[in-house]
């Protein structure tokens, strides 16, 4: 399914790029401060609504969504290829755009969506598991899809859903590895809780300390003391003889 061209608007206005404390002038206006660029000209900084961009990012389509984009008295078609949100409250802080022609292929990664309940779930009691969630695929701009259905309901234990056994339109090209798995079923791993009676037999059956190792440690340390202690007597009684 192709995303379907988006006819709204997304008004962005000429600023002028500065520091970081004209990019908050631009916040506490209501705006965020972002970049235009592509179709050979220059980067270009503006100023959008951030309500209009959450709209366009909060879409079916995402951020691959197709709009207008009203700057400088001019129109173009437009996609958002980054942005960035505050870490703490979640607003938007940043965006970047990019000015797309509709007879170029472009880049773009679509999110996988998983469709069916696999037999492995149903009849053997195992669980699916979703490995990837995305694939790039390269295809013009009216083709790209908001996203790839990929059917699981044959899936049983030991059978791996690879990207080359997604449904191919011949408008899309895949340019994800092709051997790279999708989705698979996989066994309900059960955490083992050691009841007391195996705990006590668990450490009954660990090997005691050895006490020889103990006490070799232990007589050698004494022995060593009374050599020591030994040594002065030794003296005097060498100094008596030559006295």
């Amino acid at each position: 399914m192709a995303t379907t061209i988006e006819q709204n608007v997304l008004e962005a206005r000429p600023r002028e790029a500065g520091t970081k404390n004209h990019a908050r002038r631009v916040r506490r206006e209501g705006k965020i401060p972002g970049v235009v660029y592509g179709a050979g000209k220059d980067a270009t900084p503006v100023s959008v609504d951030p309500r209009h961009v959450l709209r366009i990012l909060r879409s079916d389509s995402g951020h691959n969504t197709i709009f207008d984009l009203a700057l400088d008295g001019e129109r173009t078609k437009a996609m958002i290829v980054d942005w960035q949100y505050e870490p703490i409250k979640g607003s938007l802080l940043h965006i970047d755009l990019k000015r797309i022609a509709m007879d170029k292929a472009l880049r773009v990664n679509v999110p996988v969506v998983l469709q069916g309940v696999p037999v492995g779930v149903k009849t053997e009691g195992g669980i699916l598991e979703q490995m990837l969630r995305e694939v790039e695929i390269e295809c013009l701009p009216a083709d790209i899809p908001s996203h790839i259905d990929a059917d699981v309901s044959e899936l049983t234990f030991g059978k791996v859903l690879r990207v080359s056994d997604l449904p191919h339109n011949p408008k899309l090209k895949f340019l994800s590895d092709a051997n790279q798995p999708v989705a698979h079923v996989t066994s309900v791993k059960e955490e083992v809780v050691a009841t007391p009676e195996a705990a006590a037999a668990e450490a009954a059956a660990a090997p005691a300390e050895p006490e020889v190792i103990k006490k070799g440690k232990a007589e050698t340390e004494e022995e060593g003391e009374a050599a020591e202690a030994e040594k002065p007597a030794e003296k005097k009684a060498e100094k008596k003889e030559k006295k």
